[in-house]
């Protein structure tokens, strides 16, 4: 691989003479976003108010109104100017990353990888801990990027192939070669589990360990049935009421958006492109249903936080590339690197939040049900820890025990 990085400076410890990119949106798209908000066409939406059949005109057209007269992305742009941010051209692909640098001069160099309909942004409250931690922790010199196709890094004209495996060899160049780290550290969640398992297991010798806050088998979403978050299974007809609806409850979160992202992302795309309502209403729907917000999403993410992680997937016009990643990961499948087992054999940790448990399962019981599942054979697992609290986006709902965990995972590891 290639990138077009300057020589090394020592100006900055551990890191090329690269020049900070602070975020900075055009005028004129923010203008052209207000046009369209003040434009947008709603449907009738009639027998929706229990939202039922998805997002509800009700609760949606005042979130647009205060998008499009109150909500200020400047401020939030200062906000996530706070971190210092880069773009570089690894291989004829963009990488945005955001980085928070360590003042420990034993700082372990970490890589963060998002999911979806994840940003960048959804690291935002582990940042500033993770990297000056109190006296006797360890410290971390921190990177989170943008997984290729989102957010800024974007556009992907030249990349429309691009899965998990290939974005996670960019990682491994932007860590070693970009940022001259020899060794480093490795966590994610949600779809971003798959990138960096697949980092932990074709570079096992410069990975350090491994955090997940979603353990997925590196096959994941491959096969003919790999829209079927089930794999096909289904509850016995003499199963508890409890179990069953639990079983439903997982289907009716996870697996429309599967199937659409591998049957029809690009048909989605135009609108969702065209659309910032339809865009924000679709993430909407995901950020709700998947939090652990207690059916009122602002216990989670303020209407400014709704509002910017969107903006971030709107600016870049980046939903319809986000999205093609899960077709991709089926269209191309994964191939081993090596036949050792486990698949991925560094030191790993997992945090597991209570509001994915499966039905049926308490939290106490997470961990051992967790040794008992197919997928746990794929990791070394070394730190595992299961919370009463927190949904899909662990490091923003439960970011203190996020923390924790991965300092655990990676304390006396060098």
């Amino acid at each position: 691989m290639t990138q077009s990085v300057p020589q090394r400076s020592d100006s900055l410890r551990g890191i090329h003479a690269l020049t900070q990119a602070p975020i900075r949106v055009k005028d004129e798209v923010l203008d052209d976003l207000r046009h369209r908000l003040a434009h947008t066409r709603w449907p009738v939406d009639a027998g929706n108010d229990d939202e039922f059949y998805g997002v509800s005109r009700k609760r949606l057209e005042p979130l647009v109104k205060y998008w499009r007269d109150e909500y200020d992305w400047r401020r939030a742009e200062a906000e996530i100017n706070r971190f210092e941010h880069y773009k570089v051209d690894i291989d004829g692909v963009p990488v945005h990353f955001m980085r928070r640098a360590s003042s420990r001069p034993d700082a372990t160099p970490l890589i963060l990888t998002h999911g979806w309909p994840w940003t960048f942004w959804h690291w935002a409250k582990v940042m500033d801990p993770l990297a000056d931690p109190p006296a006797g922790e360890p410290a971390f010199d921190v990177i989170a990027p943008c997984f290729p196709g989102f957010g800024f890094s974007t556009p992907l004209p030249n990349n429309p192939d691009m899965t998990f495996v290939q974005a996670a060899d960019l990682w491994h160049t932007l860590m070693r070669e970009v940022l001259g780290h020899d060794r480093y550290a490795v966590a994610a969640s949600d779809f971003g589990s798959l990138l960096s398992a697949q980092l932990a297991h074709k570079y096992e010798d410069e990975v350090i360990a491994l955090h997940l806050g979603l353990p997925i088998p590196l096959t994941a979403f491959q096969g003919d049935r790999a829209w079927d978050v089930t794999g096909g299974a289904t509850p016995p007809p003499d199963a508890p009421g409890e179990i069953r609806a639990g079983a439903w409850g997982i289907a009716r979160k996870f697996a429309m958006h599967v199937a659409a992202h591998m049957f029809s992302s690009s048909t989605l795309s135009f609108g969702f492109s065209d659309s910032p309502v339809g865009l924000l209403a679709y993430l909407l729907e995901k950020w709700s249903r998947w939090s652990d917000c207690d059916g009122e999403i602002e216990n989670v993410f303020s209407r400014d936080d709704i509002l910017t992680h969107a903006m971030i997937f709107w600016v870049n016009d980046a939903i319809g590339t986000s999205m093609r990643t899960y077709a991709n990961t089926n269209r191309y499948p994964w191939t081993p690197s090596h036949d050792r087992t486990p698949q991925v054999g560094v030191p790993t940790g997992i945090t597991f939040a209570g509001f994915e448990n499966p039905p049926g399962v308490a939290t106490e019981q997470r961990v051992a049900h967790y040794q008992g599942l197919p997928r746990a054979a794929w990791f070394n697992t070394t730190n595992l820890r299961a919370h009463e609290r927190g949904g899909h986006f662990i490091p923003w709902e439960i970011p203190d025990d996020w923390v924790a965990d991965l300092r655990e995972t990676f304390r006396h590891r060098t």
